[in-house]
């Protein structure tokens, strides 16, 4: 239970006139700074906020500290023991000005945000961190954006969220030698993964170069106003699983509140379906010129990064078929235990392919699941019409490449797997992708626990 300090007030952030002034100003002027204005920016911010300081030395003292009674339970793990580098210097100055403001070197602090929102004027929680240090000469700063508790402002807890969201990852940022949990087997085409955190607001970016994963960088994203799981059209929610890129939307073709571009997600997938979740129009996307980043949870139900950092990964996400997973809370393994949950689920799926080619049906049809079901068939009618093509081979030759297996946020011991099949038999031939769904079973006779497959089906 956090307790208020009888000490000195916490450092931490703002101040009751500072959120009238941004919800004015900064929330409806920061997008009309245009390049020949940006030399006379800070003039025009700090002459109001000293008048507003001023303003404040004037009240009683009872009304002073009203306007401070503030929510200081503020974590303690708030500001980070050893910040790490961060790849992305925007988001670099801004952690370097919350270390100095936590270090009490103010100054320091004023003149990183000052730079940064020279370059950023577009930046809002750079715009409020800003203001926090110039009212900081008049009080002590007590909360990132406070308020009065009898007068929140959905804009400020936001903001407030958003810098709690990045500092976050700035002081608990995953082990470099872990990957999350979800990564079994990359595909070698196309080489590149994403993963969204949508807990932690952060959307991680791999590269598989000759079977081991790379980290590219890792950028703060916005999730569904509503939270998650999605379920229905229309419910503002981000959904949770595993899907693929479609292709990319050109800035041109799009209102500017999706920024420099947005590529689409195939939800609802095979699951979802099997499901009945509704809905479609899920996009990694950009964010209106105006802003710099929205808020963790803004969007109607797409991923939304900075047009800064979108720009540096669009190429990549324009890719079609790229996985994209997104996970409530990612958790983070050893690259060893990777390898050796890869290895155990390996063996089950060789040994179904092994089954297929032999053409003895009780050993193919074992592989599958009582539950069983795609979009046309059941377990019965799935094997019976296997059987019956079977029936009439002599022999059979399943080729297997890139081959790509993933652990399915949400759901307990569920893969999707995904591979080109080179299909070669006596009386046909065929060369075709193929994803399946894999549960982990109890099996009847051995009583042990064994992969089942309940869902499978061919894409183009």
């Amino acid at each position: 239970m956090h307790q208020r300090s009888e000490a000195k007030p916490r450092q931490a952030f703002c101040g009751f006139f500072f959120c009238a002034f941004t919800c004015l100003r900064s929330f409806s002027e920061t997008g009309k700074q245009t390049t020949e204005t940006r030399g006379k920016f800070h003039m025009g911010r700090i002459f109001p906020l000293f008048l507003a300081a001023l303003f404040c030395i004037s009240l009683p003292g009872s009304v002073i500290a009203l306007s401070l009674m503030l929510d200081t339970r503020v974590d303690p793990d708030f500001f980070p023991k050893q910040p790490r580098d961060l790849p992305q210097t925007t988001e670099r100055t801004l952690m370097g000005s919350l270390v100095a403001i936590r270090d009490q070197r103010l100054d320091v602090a004023l003149r990183q945000v000052e730079s940064l929102i020279a370059t950023h004027p577009e930046f809002r929680l750079a715009q409020l961190v800003y203001g926090d240090l110039l009212l900081s000469k008049t009080r002590s700063i007590t909360d990132v954006g406070a308020y009065p508790l009898d007068a929140p402002s959905d804009k400020v807890i936001g903001l407030r969220e958003e810098a709690r969201q990045r500092f976050r990852h700035h002081l608990y940022s995953p082990d470099p030698t872990a990957l999350p949990e979800y990564l079994i087997h990359a595909p070698q085409d196309p080489a590149q993964v994403v993963v969204v955190d949508i807990g932690r607001s952060r959307l991680y970016l791999y590269q598989n170069r000759g079977g081991s994963l790379r980290l590219l960088g890792d950028y703060y994203a916005s999730i569904g106003k509503n939270g998650f799981p999605k379920r229905a059209k229309g419910d503002k929610k981000t959904p949770i699983g595993v899907y693929t890129t479609t292709g990319s939307i050109p800035a041109d073709t799009l209102p500017d509140l999706y920024g420099i571009g947005a590529f689409p997600i195939n939800y609802p997938n095979e699951w979802d379906r099997q499901f009945g979740r509704t809905g479609n129009g899920i996009w990694i996307h950009g964010v209106p010129k105006d802003t710099y980043s929205r808020t963790p949870r803004s969007s109607d139900g797409c991923i939304a990064i900075a047009n800064e950092d979108l720009r540096t990964i669009k190429d990549i996400l324009a890719t079609p078929n790229m996985p994209v997973i997104l996970a409530q809370e990612v958790s983070w393994i050893q690259r060893k235990e990777i390898v050796a949950r890869r290895n155990r689920f390996e063996k089950q799926f060789h040994r179904w392919r092994r089954d297929w080619e032999s053409l003895d049906h009780p050993s193919y049809a074992r592989h599958y699941s009582s539950d069983f079901r795609n979009e046309t068939e059941d377990r019965a009618s799935w094997l019976d019409y296997k059987q019956r093509i079977n029936a009439k081979k002599r022999y059979l030759r399943v080729g297997i490449s890139n081959l790509s297996i993933f652990a399915y946020p949400g759901e307990h011991n569920i893969l999707v797997v995904t591979f080109e099949q080179d299909y070669r038999s006596d009386n046909f031939n065929d060369h075709n992708k193929k994803r399946q769904y894999w549960r982990l079973e109890k099996d009847h006779r051995s009583q042990k626990d064994a992969w089942r497959i309940v869902y499978e089906n061919t894409f183009s």
